[in-house]
């Protein structure tokens, strides 16, 4: 199987949890030899949204304010490569094209931001739908999702499964901006939609959570 991760920078980055993240790597690499081809996209959550801040108190416009945020969110995937060891492929990737490269070659890709203007939410959905991947799995700070947000709404209910054309009702923010935080962006849900690909969202603090998605276990939401 062919599977794109998207490790939310709300899981790992905010604050940095260091023994986390070396979790993951081991984690990827389990799946990676159970025969799965892997790609890994980190977000760099409260670190990257403190450097979104700090460009927009510098009068900096979004596209550099995405830019910064863009470098922390690399800055992670280089950290997570290096753990990987020699299973990662040679350098973080920055686009699409080297994210299909690094799969070719049987390595493990690692990857952060891609270009302003679209979340690593997005990016995720991209390289998946770039690789034709079968899977696309997020680690989030919540069980799943939910018909409201559960940080706002005492009585939200988890959903188990959802449509594609379901997700625009549940989520607030419609439109990009210089780090949005939802649990799944609009741009990714766009090719989601279009690609009809398959995405289970999970609970990021227990990466097990991956490997039972991987295993087709029920877990978090599917949205298929």
């Amino acid at each position: 199987m062919r599977l794109v991760v998207r490790i939310g920078g709300s899981v790992v980055a905010s604050p940095i949890n260091t023994e986390l993240l070396g979790k993951y790597a081991d984690l990827i690499k389990t799946v990676k030899a159970q025969g799965h081809e892997v790609a890994v996209v980190i977000g760099g959550g409260a670190l990257a949204r403190d450097f979104i801040r700090t460009a927009k108190d510098l009068g900096l416009d979004m596209q550099a304010q995405d830019e910064v945020a863009i470098s922390v969110s690399r800055l992670f995937a280089q950290l997570f490569l290096k753990r990987l060891g020699e299973g990662g492929w040679s350098k973080v990737a920055m686009t699409l094209d080297d994210a299909a490269q690094g799969l070719s070659e049987g390595r493990i890709v690692a990857m952060g931001g891609l270009k302003p203007g679209i979340t690593t939410d997005a990016v995720a959905a991209l390289v998946a739908e770039r690789v034709n991947a079968d899977l696309l799995i997020k680690g989030t700070d919540q069980d799943g999702i939910y018909d409201k947000d559960p940080r706002k709404h005492a009585g939200a209910v988890k959903l188990d499964h959802l449509g594609f054309d379901d997700l625009p009702k549940i989520f607030e923010q419609r439109e990009h901006k210089a780090g949005i935080h939802q649990i799944v962006d609009p741009e990714a849900v766009k090719v989601l939609k279009r690609r009809r690909l398959k995405l289970i969202v999970v609970n990021g603090f227990k990466p097990e959570n991956i490997l039972a998605a991987v295993k087709g276990e029920k877990v978090g939401t599917e949205i298929s």
